[in-house]
């Protein structure tokens, strides 16, 4: 099929090289059940990669800090503790850092002042523009 694609693409003008691969296209896969499922593989296989990055990045960054613990010369013991963080204690941590940032705005004072103007006359409220006037 892309060897096919390819000899048109060398002989071919822009338009008719376009008309041509899509004719090549349509008579290979009428429906379009091929593109649906590359399409879809693509996407699917690309989820599949992602899942497998940020699984491997937590095992990474565990590793890294065995590591830095074991040059500070901790047992096993010590390290699988401090490794091991259970959920609760993570949501606390979570929570303290949110009321930790959310106190670091001060509180300002809102005090509306309102001027007095010293001309109290405005177009906007003049009588003499309004639309009852008979035009000249």
């Amino acid at each position: 099929m892309i060897a096919l694609i390819g000899i048109f693409l060398q002989t071919a003008s822009d338009a008719q090289r376009v008309k041509k691969v899509q004719e090549v296209i349509h008579n290979l896969d009428p429906i379009g059940v091929g593109m649906a499922v590359i399409g879809m593989g693509i996407v699917f296989s690309s989820l599949l990669l992602l899942y497998i990055v940020f699984y491997n990045v937590t095992k990474l960054i565990n590793l890294r800090i065995r590591k830095n613990l074991q040059k500070e010369g901790k047992s096993k013991d010590e390290i699988e503790k401090e490794i091991d963080i259970s959920g609760d204690v993570n949501a606390a941590i979570g929570m303290a850092l949110h009321l930790y940032l959310s106190e670091i705005h001060d509180f300002e004072n809102t005090v509306l002042t309102i001027k007095k103007v010293s001309r109290t006359y405005s177009p906007w409220s003049s009588k003499i523009y309004g639309l009852r006037q008979i035009p000249r």
